[in-house]
């Protein structure tokens, strides 16, 4: 696996959060963060969720109406919680792909642990040289991957998807571009984000608590000194609209396109199909 820059400056200094997705180096930046927080990301989306992140990727496997001769690529999967999800609906092969070595390195783990629960057998090394795991079951493999560049053939899987990870992406359109390449004919997109809600009152009360409340709890519990619970705020604040993510799908060809907002708009999953 490649190894993570170092530097002795914080990623997200606060001057730069007036806008991060214009900054020339914010893949660097993002990629330095995860590294930085992959140890407590699952406790901290947990908490902060309310637990609600579970519900959100039970409705993305949900929509992606898997087949058991399907192959899913899960890009930015991080430590593999929506990965996992996507394996378990029973297609013939998961691909989790990130280009954060610390969380992947987590993904590898956990899959390990259960896989070792089930089958109560010792679990496997970690990783190949190559950033391959080895999971027992041969089921679910995890790549180190840019989202920009996938090691994937042209439409060679089924189902694409990419949970709170496209905001993330320095070029996002040329990712879903990306996506689109690797789906075969009649594959499923499926993208979940966080959006601000509709109702004024509950974004109000939202803000507060993703501006004020979270980056200090969040903070303390992982230790961050990169500012990634600032960026985070910050990061869906100055992001593009729903249309305009729905639009970029479509002219990137995809079809069928439509989201579905969750939990009041604070997240909304997008989908979209590969028609020809």
């Amino acid at each position: 696996m490649e190894s993570e820059p170092v530097s002795a400056a914080p990623p997200w200094p606060p001057t730069d959060l007036r806008n991060p997705h214009a900054l020339a180096d914010k893949a660097l930046r993002v990629r330095r963060m995860f590294a930085a927080i992959a140890k407590s990301y699952d406790l901290n989306n947990h908490i902060h969720s309310l637990g609600l992140d579970w519900h959100w990727r039970r409705v993305a496997v949900k929509l992606a109406r898997i087949n058991p001769t399907d192959v899913v690529a899960d890009i930015a999967c991080g430590t593999g919680d929506l990965t996992l999800a996507m394996a378990r609906a029973g297609p013939r092969r998961v691909i989790g792909l990130d280009f954060c070595r610390p969380m992947l390195e987590l993904a590898v783990a956990k899959l390990n642990r259960r896989t070792q629960r089930r089958n109560r057998t010792p679990s496997s090394p970690a990783a190949d040289a190559a950033g391959q795991s080895r999971p027992q079951n041969g089921r679910v493999v995890f790549y180190q991957a840019d989202a920009l560049r996938l090691p994937l053939p042209d439409q060679s899987v089924d189902v694409v998807s990419i949970a709170f990870g496209i905001r993330n992406v320095a070029e996002w359109g040329r990712a879903i571009d990306e996506f689109y390449r690797v789906l075969k004919p009649a594959g499923r997109l499926l993208i979940l984000e966080f959006s601000l809600p509709q109702a004024l009152w509950l974004r109000h009360l939202y803000n507060f608590y993703f501006r004020r409340v979270l980056p200090r709890t969040a903070s303390l519990i992982s230790g961050d000194r990169t500012g990634a619970y600032q960026y985070l705020p910050a990061s869906v604040n100055t992001f593009i609209s729903g249309e305009e993510l729905s639009q970029r799908m479509r002219a990137a060809g995809f079809q069928k396109v439509f989201r579905r907002s969750l939990t009041g708009g604070i997240c909304v999953c997008y989908r979209g199909v590969r028609v020809a």
